[in-house]
């Protein structure tokens, strides 16, 4: 069994999804004298990929059951 489910793949793709979104709508802010600065959006996106990569990997698993597909053919003259 997989270390990382599908399932643990999915929810962590939608975790990095949503701090894309919340990046995106706005990188700092300041209230009084406080100010945030959220992550750095390149490596929201590096993070994004990599666990969109893990998905369609655990997909392709379960599509072909876990087997690398390999045909040898060896060409004869007759």
């Amino acid at each position: 069994m997989p270390a990382i489910t599908l399932e643990i793949a999915k929810e962590h793709l939608d975790i990095w999804l949503e701090a894309e979104k919340a990046v995106a709508l706005g990188q700092s802010y300041t209230i009084g004298s406080r100010s945030l600065t959220r992550a750095n959006l390149s490596e929201i996106r590096k993070s994004i990929q990599y666990w969109k990569d893990i998905v369609t990997d655990l997909e392709n698993t379960d599509t072909q059951r876990g087997r690398n597909r390999i045909t040898r053919v060896v060409p004869r003259d007759i």
